[in-house]
């Protein structure tokens, strides 16, 4: 399953009721931590079957008044420690300072705790250190993953190259491909044509459609899902973000391939995510996060073994809905993404017919461009903000951290783009 980034906005009526800790110090980070940090389990359910792991991190700037804002990596099954120390918490990893088994952590200048309360959500039941006290309280779908948030969602949301319809988001790569110049014209001509417009769905005696997508294949196969100009490495994972993990990888000093010179490898950023299944698996650090001992045999940046039902098939309808409220809205795409390119995010926020404001238009950030925006509305009471991250992959803070704490901190601010 594709990584899918989905935050949003959120008034917590019984956060305060769950079990908590003040973590002050963390292993890796050589001082005392310069932001409030809480964790905790939620317990949902009428018997609170499913313990829901939580990070909170506090505005640094002014608490009382900046947005509290809800964090749930996809997947299904990603975990918000992923989020925040890949993409806008206020710690990352320090890859010059870091060797072997011992990760070492940074402060992160662009984290966006600098402007807003964030609480990172380990959700679904399963994804990261959140888990269940019955086996049959591990079986999760989409619409009973929902309801166990739904609660939290008051003011808007925010969206990050998010899968909509996974198959119409994963047939416009093939329109991606042609206008990013990985599939040519003739290719993608004859390949609309015998296919009728459907990449996915097809029909197994249409030999042509068949015979086209087989090149298209070849087209795309090698090329990074998540940013199509970085390198992908099969070394140590398959085409996406995930990387499955095991102590072996110590064993076998795989680990190692991260130290090299980067004259003697290709640099990927799958290496990077090894110190997170290093760090988050060191008993010291759960620990210091006051993680329930016994309850998770190992931390998983992205668990793909969940229990997971997929029951809503296209998630348009819902957001038909929410342009009917008094809601705001902010869409993102990082537009080198391959796997859910900008173009059908754009295309189903299009279909909610809502009323067009502005012109597509460039935003900047320090006189240079970092993305394009257009706003929509409908009643004056909902509106939509679209932007691209120009040069952003899949997990857009991730690559352009800048440029998206820019963007965030615009739109909390009702500033326009």
């Amino acid at each position: 399953m594709l990584h899918l980034v989905l935050p949003c906005l959120l008034l917590i009526s019984n956060f305060v009721q769950s079990q908590s800790a003040i973590i002050e110090s963390l292993p890796g980070f050589p001082e005392d931590l310069p932001f409030k940090l809480e964790t905790g389990y939620v317990g949902v359910g009428e018997l609170e079957e499913v313990q829901l792991f939580y990070y909170f991190i506090e505005s640094e700037r002014s608490p009382k008044d900046d947005p509290l804002l809800l964090w749930l990596t996809g997947g299904p099954g990603c975990s918000a420690l992923s989020g925040l120390l890949y993409e806008i918490g206020p710690l990352q990893f320090d890859y010059s300072n870091s060797s072997g088994n011992r990760p070492v952590l940074k402060l992160n200048p662009y984290s966006w705790t600098k402007i807003a309360n964030i609480i990172f959500l380990d959700a679904p039941v399963g994804t990261g250190f959140s888990y269940a006290t019955t086996w049959t309280a591990y079986d999760n779908s989409d619409t009973s993953s929902a309801a166990q948030t739904y609660e939290f969602l008051r003011k808007g949301y925010v969206l990050g190259n998010p899968v909509t319809c996974e198959v119409k988001d994963i047939s416009q790569r093939i329109p991606y491909g042609h206008k990013t110049a990985l599939i040519s014209d003739e290719l993608y001509e004859a390949t609309t044509t015998d296919c009728n417009g459907d990449y996915v769905n097809v029909d197994p005696t249409n030999g042509a459609c068949l015979t086209d997508l087989e090149m298209v294949s070849l087209c795309l196969e090698k090329i990074y899902l998540a940013q199509i100009l970085e390198p992908m490495c099969s070394f140590l994972s398959p085409n996406h973000t995930k990387l499955k993990w095991s102590r072996s990888i110590l064993e076998e000093n795989i680990i190692n391939v991260v130290s090299m010179p980067l004259q003697s490898r290709p640099w990927c950023r799958n290496y990077n995510y090894l110190y997170s299944y290093i760090w988050a698996n060191d008993r010291n650090v759960q620990e210091a996060l006051h993680i329930r001992e016994g309850t998770k045999p190992e931390w998983d940046r992205c668990n793909e073994s969940l229990s997971y039902t997929k029951d809503v098939l296209n998630s348009v309808v819902y957001h038909r809905y929410l342009s009917k409220t008094s809601l705001r809205a902010l869409i993102y795409s990082g537009d080198h993404d391959l796997a859910i390119p900008y173009i059908g995010t754009l295309d189903w926020i299009r279909s909610l017919n809502l009323t067009l404001l502005g012109p597509w238009a460039p935003w900047f950030v320090n006189g240079q461009v970092a993305g394009y925006s257009i706003l929509y509305s409908e009643n004056n009471k909902y509106d939509l903000t679209y932007t691209t991250i120009k040069g952003g992959g899949h997990t857009a803070p991730e690559y352009k951290p800048k440029e998206c704490f820019s963007m965030v901190d615009r739109w909390f601010s009702y500033y326009p783009l």
